[in-house]
């Protein structure tokens, strides 16, 4: 039996977790707010730069295989079609702040009356208990508020440079599969004997949590680690001949090595003080130089299948041609082609994952506003046309 997913959520945290089980094969139905939608539709880009909510690349992305239905919660009407939409789902996911749904009357303590098996997946901020619980925050406030953006660039070349987010809105991604790991876990207990919950999902805590081996040395080590690298010889950016970067990797003897090799064994990589990793990691300075000498002589590709080939690690900084052009990620399939009804045929990042014995529907576009709205709830019991057509003149869908 295919899995009853509400999403009531917007941008991307929720949203992203809401397309991680869709992409699984869960019918996900989205719930939008009637004549706008969800926010991250009115946020590009937008295909051919011109502004529709129909043609968001940031909503189309995350809203692939999903249904839409437009329903206004702030009326009794809205809340009555919800709670019959919830009578028999498995999971609902919500981004509202805490709080807020039990001011409706749609907390998680009236959901579970309605259905005892339900997982409510509130994913907010800062979580639904602590002193910040009713803070709102964005993106920038969130990666910094998570101590990670304190840690980059993590080259940088000394603390003048100022500490920046991640890129694009990737702590909220990372809020996102938090939401979607922790579902599907409480799905397996309900499951196997257990009951529905609530699952509180902080997003500060999930990014946070990323980078606990950086956050743990203030603990191992009394000092807080710091984005120019100083002490921390773990790994060195560098420039290659064609103006693009790697990363190429310097945690241990034997990585080094095998660095050294790919570089053709230069003499100085055998003496003092770069012979020992005690020597590479208090002249850091030194070493990233030399190792810049090298590798501006080689292209990016010739730098990552040398290292590679001598058993160390590196890896190309791909820009997002080199991504799709990737004979990697292309012989994965990894990308797959979408048609929309007014954005077009567009490629999409397909899941990384693969189940060769699973039967998973084929991809569907994300939806237009208010698509299914009609398809979902002429389903429901006493939701008959003349009905939905009230509803509609009132505003409520």
């Amino acid at each position: 039996m295919k899995l009853k997913v509400v999403e009531l959520c917007d941008f991307v945290a929720g949203p992203y977790c809401g397309k991680l089980l869709a992409d699984f094969g869960a019918d996900v139905i989205k719930i939008e707010r009637p004549g706008r939608g969800d926010d991250a539709r009115h946020i590009g880009p937008f295909r051919g730069d011109l502004p529709n909510p129909e043609a968001s690349g940031t909503f189309l992305y995350l809203n692939t295989g999903k249904r839409s239905v437009t329903l206004d919660i702030e009326t009794e009407d809205g809340r009555a079609v919800l709670r019959e939409l919830l009578r028999d789902a498995d999971v609902l996911i919500e981004d509202r702040m805490p709080g807020e749904l039990a001011r409706l009357g749609l907390g998680y303590e009236d959901l579970q009356a309605l259905n005892p098996g339900l997982i409510v997946t509130s994913i907010t901020p800062f979580g639904q208990v602590g002193p910040y619980r009713d803070y709102k925050a964005r993106h920038l406030n969130l990666y910094h508020a998570s101590g990670q953006g304190y840690l980059l660039p993590m080259w940088a070349i000394n603390l003048d440079v100022p500490p920046c987010q991640g890129p694009g809105y990737l702590g909220l991604y990372d809020g996102g599969m938090a939401g979607a790991t922790a579902t599907l876990a409480a799905l397996f207990w309900r499951d196997n004997g257990g009951t529905g919950q609530h699952i509180d999902v902080s997003i500060q805590h999930a990014m946070m949590a990323l980078e606990r081996s950086q956050l743990r040395r203030y603990v191992d080590d009394g000092v807080s680690p710091n984005r120019t690298g100083k002490g921390r010889l773990l790994e060195s950016l560098v420039e290659c001949k064609d103006g693009e970067f790697a990363v190429v990797i310097l945690s241990s003897q034997q990585q080094w090595e095998g660095l050294w090799r790919a570089m053709g064994k230069p003499e100085w990589g055998t003496k003092p003080p770069f012979d020992t990793q005690k020597g590479r990691s208090d002249n850091y300075a030194e070493l990233r130089k030399r190792l810049n000498d090298w590798s501006r002589t080689v292209t990016q590709d010739e730098l990552f299948h040398r290292v590679q080939a001598e058993g160390s690690a590196a890896a190309p900084i791909l820009t997002a041609e080199g991504v799709f052009k990737s004979e990697q990620f292309r012989s994965r399939d990894h990308f797959v082609t979408i048609d929309h009804p007014v954005a077009g045929p567009l490629e999409y990042v397909d899941q990384p994952t693969r189940l060769p014995n699973a039967d998973l529907p084929p991809k569907r576009p994300a939806p237009l506003l208010g698509q299914h709205t009609a398809e979902v709830l002429g389903g429901l019991p006493g939701y008959d046309r003349d009905r939905l057509q009230r509803l509609a003149r009132n505003g409520v869908i």
